[in-house]
């Protein structure tokens, strides 16, 4: 019979799954909640929650992300995407597989993805569509040959130290992540022929969706749409207005227009300066001075915490000190005003920016530059020195010498703040919070499952399930169990959920952990196969104008070459 703490695990177990499937409310407060709840309950012990959160390998990750942030500063990304095309396809992909698998290796996917897909986009010898997908898979891939190359994988080292176990190094995870990686982009290459050929003309993309204002002192107050000659614009059409809340569309050439009209425009950014020359219309994003030398073209993070939110609601021109002029969603043709349209992971939108922003950099949480601009007071040669020889020298230490990656972080990030290369308010927009608190609530769901007995209850009954096919079955079991997790929600809920499970059957079985380790790391880094499983799979999503379809046809053969080698060599690498 199970007692009250397991079935309290039980259904804040199921609780979470459920909610992280089927609810809109954001991972963060889930994970919060459940801890809390965990800890209300007696499962775990309350003072345990702040020593969770400060748990070494979660101290490295935070840690990690903020020395990223100097480590994009230095442009490495940059100019590494300026010599990777070729005008044979074959080569450019596989420079571009190569390259992105060995930054991921060190850097933030998320980073390297969204550098490079801006390069990609703008290189004209091949179709962007045909190089965004495989730089996707190519960066996961390349997560997996470092302890820091992907949070899945400090996640595991979380729970690893808090259950007293050995922690892993940064290498443990080369040799089969090398394995993967080379098969992997030879795979790409083979499947190359299966991207879509899909060629997207300026005129064919996805139009900009911008909103004006007409002033109640506008001259075109009281005269219809078609005398105040909006039937006949340049690159761009009015497709419908907004009036005391009512949207009217399709619109008529003899609609009399009125004061306070939202009037909703479809077409190409770059022709706004059409709509200047109307008296008394204004754009959303306001008559500041700024739209015709600023315009900076953007990408909204998938993991921004603004996801969800309309523009009213975040306060976007105060917040960032910039001004949406327009936005384009990939597949989506946008209505009603823009203020209220909530923002979503991939959504393009073209800011006209102050001062402000350019300084205090925001992009770097929120944004992710995709139309080249680039951003002001790169860092002097010194200063690249400081942080590309730091972070190389910091690696080594930890390899050679034994120095904890959070120590040499630490040292690190004090260097960097005392270099300027990053100031107090790079470290706030930087600081993963989101992250840090879905870590200690996961870390706290694998205490909860310790602590009341019901991982190795769970391990037991499974081991006797699985006794005649042995160890392997249950291995095998573990990898798919995670892979199945990590399409279903995130990389690393799948790890906390699936990894006190894991260790349970290994000491039920009496053998290594170490092979269970590996196969949900690795199967919680399977993310090939949705759109929707991983972050740079939306980011490309919307920039290569991708439909489902397109991840299915590439990612299953992925995936299952992909779990063929993990199965295969993980007993042998890691033995039971």
């Amino acid at each position: 019979m199970l007692n009250v703490a397991q079935w309290t695990v039980i259904a804040a177990a199921t609780g979470l799954v459920l909610s992280l499937l089927f609810s809109k409310l954001r991972p963060e407060l889930l994970f919060a909640a459940l801890a809390l709840l965990l800890a209300a309950a007696g499962v775990i012990e309350p003072q345990r929650l702040p020593q969770l959160a400060a748990n070494p390998a979660v101290i490295t990750l935070i840690l990690l992300l903020l020395v990223s942030a100097a480590l994009e500063k230095t442009g490495l990304l940059a100019r590494l995407g300026r010599h990777l095309f070729r005008p044979s396809y074959g080569q450019t992909l596989m420079r571009i597989g190569t390259s992105t698998v060995v930054s991921s290796a060190f850097l933030n996917n998320t980073a390297v993805v969204a550098t490079l897909a801006g390069v990609i986009n703008r290189q004209v010898d091949h179709l962007p569509a045909r190089l965004l997908l495989p730089l996707s898979y190519a960066a996961i891939l390349g997560g997996t040959l470092t302890l820091i190359g992907t949070s899945t994988h400090l996640v595991l080292n979380s729970v690893l130290t808090e259950q007293g176990r050995p922690a892993l190094a940064l290498l443990d995870f080369f040799p089969i992540g090398l394995a993967v990686a080379v098969a992997g982009l030879g795979l790409l290459l083979l499947l190359s022929r299966h991207l879509p050929d899909r060629s997207v003309p300026q005129e064919q993309e996805p139009p900009y969706f911008i909103d004006a204002q007409l002033l109640a002192s506008s001259s075109m107050v009281g005269r219809t749409v078609q005398q105040n000659g909006l039937r006949s614009l340049n690159g761009l059409y009015l497709a419908e207005i907004v009036r005391a809340g009512q949207l009217i569309a399709p619109i008529s050439p003899d609609l009399v227009m009125q004061a306070q009209d939202k009037l909703v425009f479809c077409g190409a950014v770059d022709k706004l300066s059409e709509l200047e020359r109307f008296d008394g219309l204004e754009l959303f994003a306001g008559s500041n001075g700024l739209l015709s030398e600023n315009l900076h073209e953007v990408l909204v993070s998938p993991t921004s915490n603004i996801v969800g939110k309309t523009l009213k609601q975040v306060d976007f021109r105060a917040r960032f000190d910039a001004a949406v002029v327009a936005m384009r969603r990939r597949g989506e043709r946008l209505s009603g005003k823009l203020g209220a349209i909530e923002l979503q992971g991939g959504d393009i939108l073209v800011l006209a920016v102050g001062q402000q922003y350019l300084a205090q950099r925001r992009v770097n949480r929120h944004f992710y530059h995709v139309g080249g601009t680039v951003l002001p007071k790169p860092l002097q040669r010194w200063q690249e020195g400081v942080v590309l020889g730091g972070f190389g020298l910091t690696l080594v230490a930890n390899l050679s010498f034994g120095l904890p990656l959070y120590l040499g972080l630490a040292l690190l990030l004090l260097a960097l703040v005392a270099t300027t290369v990053l100031n107090s308010n790079d470290i706030r927009q930087r600081f993963p919070f989101e992250l840090w608190v879905i870590i200690t609530g996961a870390l706290a769901l694998a205490e909860a499952f310790q602590r009341s007995g019901l991982s190795q209850l769970l391990a037991n009954s499974l081991q006797l399930q699985l006794s005649d096919g042995g160890v392997m079955a249950a291995f095998i079991g573990v990898y798919l169990l995670a892979l199945l997790t990590t399409e279903l929600m995130t990389n690393n809920a799948a790890a906390a959920l699936v990894l006190p499970l894991a260790l349970g059957l290994a000491d039920a079985f009496g053998v290594s952990s170490m092979p269970f380790i590996m196969a949900v790391a690795y199967g919680a880094s399977a993310s090939f196969i949705s759109p929707f499983s991983y972050q740079t799979h939306l980011m490309v999503m919307n920039l290569g104008n991708y439909r489902k379809r397109d991840y299915l046809r590439i990612g299953v053969p992925m995936s299952l070459l992909y779990s063929a080698i993990v199965i295969h060599l993980v007993p042998r690498v890691f033995p039971f």
